[in-house]
Formats: structure tokens, C-alpha cells, sequence
């Protein structure tokens, strides 16, 4: 919807002693060496980071790294808003270092002892993070949010006693900072919509019938009503944008395309902080 973010520098975290060790790396951005990296499966790797920076060449993964932790820093001095997403209270401690990884990479089992973190452990790491982020950038407002994807490979009992411990956690940060806050997401998927119907096949993840409903909800509480309603056009615009035409050379498509164009001239005129290039290109006939 052409809202100004950056999403997962690291790529996907669970855990929050990870996600707060990568929100305290971007502040004085660290630099990866490859003493940084592993080789595994072929793949130069990194554990502190998800699979997609994952690559064959060395040199070409921590150039990767590296940029998105410059890009990090950057976007975050001037961001006005974090979102902070926990999604487990396990994490997994390299015997060879008794260190936390963010991401396995599928290495044998036999390499990781599993641990539930303490509320205290989590507390005092996100603690510190907070007190440094919101001195780095004053302006900053925090959002909390708990995944609500269950981690049914630790177990149901398991993986309740995990988000129960996330949700205490995030409750007292909120009560303790005044400029962080707390978004349901969690509750309003197991609690309010609570019906398999939306979710995936595997009955685990939130299907797009979820997600939706969580973002309206979402907007409702921290978007602007202007911003809603622009975001309701842009969302339309990229649904006509997406439409793959039976017949792209009659006269009723060159219509439909004349006429998106026209609303995304119009859109581009009024608010001229949105990049609608690519849409642009699009209904002109450029990119097709």
C-alpha cells in the first residue's frame, strides 16, 4: 500500500534476544567478516541472519549483510514507528559456542541445545534495547506484536507456556516506556477469529482472510482516516494492475488501462511523496 518501511534487516527472527541483538546492531552498524560466516550445504551462511542471505559466494553474502545493516541504520534514525514482532521463547545455543542462533539453516539437530528463556533473560535484553533505541532515535514510537503462528513442532503445551511468556514480556515493557505499545494481533486470531477456516492447509498459519482482518484492525488503531483512505486506492490500483486481461488488445481493456492511468496521475499529483512509477509504467504500456 506505498507506506514507507523497511521489513526484517536480518530477515525473519523469532526469539527476542535475537531481535533485540539485531535492532542494537544497526544503532553503530556492525560489520560482518567472514570469520562471521559458517559453510554448510553448500551455502556460506551466518547465524545471526535468516536463509535469504544465504549464497555460494562469501564475498556477495557479506556484501548483502552488510548493506542491509547500513540501510538499517539509516531508515531507523528518521523511522517514526518500529514494529516488534516475538514469535518464540525458545532459542537455540550452538554447543561449539553456548551463543543463540537466529536461524538453524537445517544443520543437524545434535549441533544446538534448546532453551525456554526466562521472562527475566528476555526482560533485561529487550530492556537495554529499548533504552538505546529510544535514545538513538527520540521521535521513536514502539509497537508490540506476538506472532500468532503456533510452533506446533515444540508442542501445544510447549508452545503456549513460549507465547505466554512473550505476552508478559511485552506487557511489562509497555507499562515500564511510555512511548511503546501493544497490538493484539496474537489475541485476535486465537481468540476473535478462532475458526480454521482462517487458516492455511497446515492449520497453522494465518491464511489471507486472517492477515487481512489483522491489518484493518491494525490501521484502524494507527493510521490516519486520510491515510486509510488513500491506502484503499492504492490497494485498488494494485488489484487493476494485477488483472491479467483474456483479450489485451481490445478496445475494452485499452479503456480499463486509460482509465487507471488517469487515476494514478491523479493519485501522483495530489500526494507527491508516492512512488507510483511502476504503475505508472504499467497503464502507459511501458512495461508491458
Amino acid at each position: 500500500m506505498k507506506f514507507d518501511v523497511l521489513q526484517n534487516p536480518n530477515g525473519i527472527l523469532f526469539d527476542p534476544l535475537n531481535v533485540a541483538y539485531s535492532l542494537i546492531s544497526y544503532l553503530d552498524p556492525v560489520v560482518y567478516g567472514p570469520g562471521d560466516l559458517f559453510f554448510h550445504n553448500e551455502l556460506w551462511q551466518s547465524w545471526k541472519h535468516h536463509g535469504e542471505f544465504s549464497g555460494t559466494v562469501q564475498q556477495s553474502v557479506l556484501d548483502k549483510i552488510n548493506q542491509s545493516q547500513q540501510a538499517a541504520h539509516g531508515f531507523l534514525k528518521t523511522a517514526d514507528w518500529l514494529i516488534i514482532t516475538l514469535g518464540s521463547a525458545f532459542i537455540y545455543n550452538l554447543k561449539e559456542t553456548n551463543k543463540g542462533v537466529a536461524n538453524c539453516h537445517r544443520a543437524p539437530a545434535g549441533w544446538f541445545v534448546k532453551k525456554l528463556l526466562p521472562v527475566e533473560e528476555m526482560m533485561a535484553v529487550l530492556d537495554e534495547a529499548l533504552h538505546r533505541l529510544l535514545g538513538f532515535n527520540p521521535n521513536l514510537q514502539i509497537v508490540f506484536t506476538i506472532s500468532p503462528v503456533r510452533h506446533i513442532r515444540d508442542g501445544v503445551v510447549d508452545n503456549n507456556r513460549s507465547k505466554a511468556r512473550l505476552i508478559e514480556v511485552a506487557h511489562q515493557l509497555e507499562n515500564k516506556f511510555n512511548r511503546t505499545h501493544y497490538f493484539p494481533a496474537y489475541e485476535i486470531v486465537i481468540d476473535v477469529l478462532r475458526d480454521y477456516r482462517f487458516y492455511d492447509k497446515d492449520l497453522v498459519h494465518p491464511n489471507y482472510m486472517a492477515t487481512n482482518y489483522v491489518v484493518e484492525s491494525f490501521m484502524e488503531h494507527y493510521v490516519e482516516p486520510e491515510s486509510t483512505l488513500l491506502a484503499e486506492e492504492i490497494r485498488k490500483l494494485q488489484i487493476s494492475r494485477k488483472h491479467r486481461p483474456l483479450h489485451p488488445d481490445t478496445q475494452a481493456h485499452q479503456k480499463f488501462l486509460r482509465e487507471q492511468l488517469i487515476k494514478t496521475l491523479e493519485l501522483a499529483k495530489k500526494y507527491s511523496f508516492l512512488n507510483l512509477k511502476e504503475e505508472l509504467a504499467y497503464f502507459s504500456g511501458e512495461s508491458r
